[in-house]
């Protein structure tokens, strides 16, 4: 499977961070942080194929902010669904089978280029592959007003880019939506299929709160 496909899930409206705008919008180091996430994989893959997920009322915002910054790559655009599991659902119609495809949170522009490497490689040869960071603090599990001490060894902190063969997740999304789905893999993990590891890289944050965008601004000013 040469093909290699991103599908990009954009739709926050950033409420956490007290804004108006956006959260995949906001301009960091002189870019929006939804190019800076699409940016990697285009650097690594010069011909993969793009699906952008948008919620519908910010599709016209997006196609100004690509002409104010230069952003040509040719990609589809789509409107996304009332959860991120319908919008995954609607953007996998339009990634084709037999690729690699991997889906990538729209507010993660810290990926770096070993992270895409080793997701694309490992579902590449066993169907999937999810990075995965390690837990550096103590954890408890809270019960109430019960809690109790974690073997933090035997945790890690889930992150995207996740891949996988094409036909494998489509038909995984080919169900109805339950709690239990919380990212890609739980999804897929759901038809019976076993979930394989990479590594991650630590900067790879998800950008939700306003002191996340005081880290990205420091390590994409590096």
């Amino acid at each position: 499977m040469s093909e290699k496909a991103l599908l990009i899930t954009a739709g926050g409206k950033g409420l956490r961070m007290q804004s108006k705008n956006p959260k995949q919008f906001f301009v960091i180091k002189g870019k929006p942080i939804l190019i800076h996430s699409i940016e990697p994989f285009i650097k690594h893959f010069p011909n993969i194929k793009i699906v952008l997920v948008l919620p519908e009322e910010l599709i016209s915002q997006w196609k100004e902010l690509c002409k104010k910054h230069n952003f040509s790559y040719k990609h589809k655009v789509i409107p996304g669904g009332p959860t991120r599991f319908h919008s995954v659902k609607y953007g996998l119609k339009y990634i084709p089978d037999n690729c690699i495809v991997a889906i990538h949170d729209g507010v993660r522009p810290l990926v770096n280029n070993e992270t895409i490497e080793k997701v694309y490689n490992c579902a590449q040869k066993f169907g999937n592959a999810i990075p995965v960071i390690d837990i550096n603090e103590s954890v408890r599990l809270v019960d109430g007003a019960m809690s109790k001490i974690q073997d933090r060894s035997k945790l890690k902190i889930v992150q995207t880019p996740q891949g996988f063969v094409s036909e494998k997740i489509k038909d995984a999304y080919n169900q109805n939506y339950k709690d239990s789905f919380t990212d890609d893999a739980s999804v897929l993990e759901s038809r019976g299929e076993r979930i394989f590891l990479v590594d991650g890289n630590k900067e790879n944050i998800k950008i939700t709160t306003p002191e996340d965008i005081l880290i990205a601004k420091a390590f994409l000013g590096k």
